[in-house]
């Protein structure tokens, strides 16, 4: 029965082998390459839903917010004092200070009705609406705090202190854009329109599977011969960090047929399924086998890049499913490489935008580059620092505290400090 599983599934292996060697355009992609063809077949999402407002924050607006009002709905005091006519105290000083009969006093949220007429005036608290006849507030401290009369020091200027209605917003304005991101800021902006509920679009349901029959999960003893799995939490936390919604976390075991019941099971659930491992051509790379026989159309494999070069694509159904390698920063290198751009799409969220800029490199890198290579790096804006100690594929600690990536070109004999650097920021 085992001799029979074996032919089984290595007849199954020369079939995917086959078909890698079949539209040879799609393997061996250029990174631009590669990066087109996700997008061919990332479709954006419009379904949309309504949240709470304390609930918005991370999503992405699906309308234009208009102002509905204008805010504040009043002239209102900016500081604690006195309301009153500028041309009554111009005269005000020290020596000579004018005095105004205070008809009333005005807190924050109560609305006056009098009208201020010449040598009158009104105490008045930050916040509070300016009464008509007004046209300049007093601060307190240039008074002598009189509550049935109130003597004035310096004189205050026409409209000095003084917040007109709808300083903040007008009637009709467009306060923020379908596809704006709601930050704190905007949520805020939101509160002062007296919106309690948004419409925004609903989030990527993605699933995160990872492979390797060589990996635990954390939590467990560590067994002589296997690792912790860093993959999953790695992949897991950045596309929550994006935005998306994790139906599924799993760790799949090595088997083809493990992995194409839970691609059948997923992917009516979910818009992306991403995997990591299993992706290259040994005899446990089973993605190619589990693919296949899920039915799946495989859109590209291989990508003219280091790290994340055996990363397949492929199309289940209407699902995307991006494989990618089973380093540790491969997996990161991916991540905002490609499945940021897709979820960029996705998402419309214009803050996942790939960003790149030129920097001056503080410090040298020595190998010889074959093919696109990415180097993890730190940057503050203007100058860029490769991190010292070792860089291979598998070690993800020394990337702790970067927050860049360095794009060097095929053919590049390294670099050296003080040349420039292009730069990918995450």
């Amino acid at each position: 029965m085992a001799a029979k599983n074996v032919i089984i599934r290595t007849a199954a292996l020369e079939r995917a082998y086959k078909s890698r060697t079949e539209g040879i355009s799609m393997e061996k992609l250029t990174v631009e390459q590669a990066l087109e063809a996700l997008l061919e077949h990332t479709k954006v999402i419009e379904e949309t839903e309504t949240v709470p407002l304390l609930q918005a924050c991370g999503r992405v607006l699906a309308k234009d917010m208009i102002a509905g009002f204008d805010n504040p709905p009043f002239d209102r005091s900016p500081v604690d004092g006195y309301a009153c006519k500028a041309e009554d105290i111009t005269d005000a000083s020290e020596s000579h200070p004018v005095q105004l009969t205070v008809l009333e006093e005005i807190d924050a949220g109560q609305y006056s009705r009098v009208t201020v007429e010449k040598g009158q005036a009104v105490r008045i608290m930050t916040g509070a609406a300016i009464p008509k006849g007004c046209d300049c507030c007093v601060r307190q401290e240039d008074t002598d705090y009189g509550e049935e009369t109130v003597r004035i020091f310096r004189p205050t200027g026409q409209w000095q202190n003084y917040c007109y209605q709808g300083e903040n917003f007008k009637n009709g304005t467009v306060l923020l854009k379908k596809g704006d991101k709601i930050g704190f800021i905007e949520a805020g902006i939101l509160a002062s329109m007296g919106v309690i509920k948004v419409k925004v679009y609903r989030r990527v349901r993605a699933a995160v599977l990872t492979t390797g029959d060589e990996v635990m999960a954390p939590g467990k003893r560590l067994i002589p011969g296997k690792i912790y799995d860093c993959n999953q939490g790695l992949l897991a936390a950045r596309m929550k960090e994006f935005g998306a919604e994790l139906v599924e976390v799993a760790a799949i075991e090595d088997r083809p047929q493990a992995m194409t019941a839970a691609l059948e099971r997923i992917a009516p659930s979910v818009d992306l399924i991403v995997t990591t491992g299993a992706v290259s051509v040994g005899k446990k790379d089973i993605m190619h086998e589990a693919l296949e026989m899920a039915g799946a159309k495989r859109i590209f494999w291989h990508i003219q890049m280091k790290p994340g070069m055996p990363t397949l694509f492929s199309m289940y159904q209407d699902t995307p499913v991006i494989s990618l390698s089973g380093n540790p920063f491969g997996v990161a290198v991916s991540i905002d490489l490609l499945l940021r751009p897709v979820l960029h799409k996705m998402t419309q969220d214009g803050a996942l935008k790939m960003v790149r800029k030129k920097c001056l490199l503080k410090n040298k890198f020595s190998k010889t580059i074959r093919g696109r290579r990415y180097v993890r790096a730190m940057t503050d804006g203007e100058t860029v620092t490769i991190p010292t100690g070792l860089l291979s594929n598998g070690v993800l600690s020394s990337m702790a505290g970067c927050n860049c990536l360095i794009e060097m070109q095929e053919g590049q004999t390294g670099t050296r400090a003080g040349e420039m650097a292009e730069v990918i920021l995450l």
